[in-house]
Parts: structure tokens; C-alpha cells; sequence
């Protein structure tokens, strides 16, 4: 989010939704491959929705030829919308994979969750609640 403020600031819109069109469409096709490798190494798993894996494999092959002719094309706009993506590694390691933080980041977290939660109206805030009981 930062991240996007700062390329708001500095450059024009249209190079903005080049970065962000180049991040949803890497997403989609690692989503895609996601589908493929689950199927291929769970395939008893329940799933509510099971369609023929030709439709994912041609997907991806449409999805290498965009990404492929993106990079191609506008190296640069694609290596900005990497390092955009890129920004969430630090956010990971410090909220996910960092198990044994202090009681005063913890804090911080639960902070910036419930202040999330009341400004985007997206989730009843429940601050608090654990440390009450």
C-alpha cells in the first residue's frame, strides 16, 4: 500500500495500472499452477468445483505467451511490478514466519488489525477480546 502511495505520488496512472495489471495477471497464472500441483499431488482431496485440467493448461499456455511478451516488451514496468510484489516479504516475516515476537509487536499488530478493521468497515472489531479472557 506505501508502496503504491509513493508511485501515485511520483508517476501517472497509466504507468500504475501497467504495475498492477503486470502483479495480477503473475498472481493468476501462480494461482493457476497452485490448481495444477494440488490436483496432481492431492487428487482425493474434496474440492467443490473439479473441471478438466485441459482448461487450467491452456490458461497457463495464454498466460507464459502475455507474460513472457509483458517482460519482452516493458521490462521495466514488469521488474517495478516484481519489486512491488516483492514489498510483502518484509510484511511476511515480520507478521507470519516470525513466531517468538514481543508482547509490545504483538501489540502493535493486534493495533494496526483492529484500526484496519474499523476503517474499512470490513470485519466487527473485536479489539482486545483474547487479552479479556
Amino acid at each position: 500500500c506505501l508502496a503504491t502511495l509513493i508511485i501515485m505520488l511520483v508517476g501517472d496512472t497509466y504507468t500504475l495500472i501497467n504495475y498492477v495489471s503486470f502483479i495480477n495477471y503473475l498472481c493468476y497464472g501462480v494461482t493457476i499452477i497452485g490448481l495444477i500441483v494440488l490436483r496432481w499431488k492431492k487428487p482425493k482431496i474434496f474440492r467443490p468445483i473439479k473441471v478438466n485440467l485441459l482448461i487450467p493448461i491452456t490458461y497457463l499456455a495464454f498466460w507464459a505467451f502475455l507474460l513472457v511478451f509483458s517482460l519482452y516488451s516493458e521490462p521495466v514496468v514488469c521488474g517495478v511490478g516484481l519489486i512491488i510484489i516483492l514489498t510483502g516479504v518484509p510484511v511476511f516475516f515480520l507478521g507470519v514466519y516470525w513466531r517468538n515476537k514481543p508482547k509490545c509487536v504483538n501489540r502493535l499488530i493486534e493495533s494496526l488489525t483492529c484500526w484496519g478493521q474499523k476503517l474499512c468497515f470490513v470485519v466487527y472489531p473485536q479489539c482486545g477480546g483474547a487479552e479479556e479472557e
